[in-house]
C-alpha cells in the first residue's frame, strides 16, 4: 500500500507558490541594479569581476541584463568576491525604519530545492548582521563557500538534527543546540535525519 505524503517530505516535492515567479523577478532586478552599482563604484569590468567572484563573465552579464535568475550559490559567490554582505547584494536602499512582512519575504532555494533560506530581517543595503531561517530536507547536504575574511556565523537548531562541517571539523547538533564558527572557510550543513530540519542562522560581518 502506498504511503501518504506528510509535510516533512522533501522540499523538492513542495509546489512553488504562485507569487514566487514575481518575487524571483523582483529579486533579479535588485541584484542586477546592485551589481552594476558595485562595478561602477569600483570601476571594474565584467572580466575583472569574474576574477574576483569565480563566476564567469557570461554568467555575470546574464545577471546584469536580467536574462537569468541566479542561484543561491552564485549569489553567495558574487557577494563574497565583492567583499560585501549578502543582504547588500540582494537588498534595497537603507531606511531609518524597515519592516519585513512574512508574506513579502523572498525565499531563496538551492537548485535541487532541498535547501531553503528565508531572511528574517529587512535587507536594508548595509547590514553588518543578517538573520535567516534555514530548512534542509531529510538526508540532504548544502555546501557554502567562504563568506569573506572576518565573517562569523551562529547556527541554532530549531528542529531535527544538524551536522555542521567547517573546514575539516564536524559537529552534530540537536534541537536547542547552537554553534558559533568562522565563516571565512568553506562549510556545509548536513541533515542526516529522516525528516526535514529547521535552523536559525546569524551571519556577522566585520565592520569595514
Amino acid at each position: 500500500m502506498a504511503k501518504t505524503k506528510t509535510t516533512r517530505d522533501s522540499l523538492r516535492d513542495t509546489p512553488i507558490p504562485a507569487g514566487d515567479e514575481v518575487g524571483a523577478a523582483q529579486l533579479a532586478g535588485r541584484v542586477a541594479t546592485n551589481l552594476r552599482e558595485q562595478r561602477r563604484r569600483r570601476d571594474i569590468s565584467l572580466d575583472q569581476l569574474a576574477q574576483l567572484t569565480g563566476v564567469s563573465r557570461a554568467g555575470l552579464s546574464q545577471i546584469e541584463t536580467q536574462k537569468t535568475n541566479p542561484s543561491l550559490g552564485v549569489l553567495w559567490k558574487v557577494a563574497s568576491g565583492l567583499g560585501i554582505p549578502f543582504a547588500q547584494l540582494i537588498g534595497e536602499g537603507q531606511d531609518a525604519v524597515s519592516v519585513l512582512r512574512r508574506n513579502e519575504t523572498q525565499v531563496l532555494r538551492s537548485t535541487d530545492r532541498k535547501f531553503e533560506s528565508r531572511p528574517l530581517m529587512p535587507a536594508s543595503g548595509n547590514n553588518q548582521v543578517e538573520v535567516y531561517e534555514l530548512r534542509l530536507a531529510a538526508r540532504s547536504r548544502h555546501a557554502s563557500d567562504s563568506h569573506g575574511q572576518g565573517a562569523r556565523e551562529v547556527v541554532i537548531v530549531l528542529s531535527g538534527v544538524l551536522r555542521m562541517v567547517v573546514g575539516t571539523q564536524s559537529e552534530e547538533l540537536m534541537a536547542g543546540d547552537s554553534m558559533l564558527f568562522s565563516a571565512n572557510v568553506a562549510h556545509a550543513y548536513e541533515n542526516p535525519g529522516g525528516s526535514e530540519a529547521r535552523y536559525h542562522n546569524l551571519i556577522i560581518y566585520p565592520v569595514r
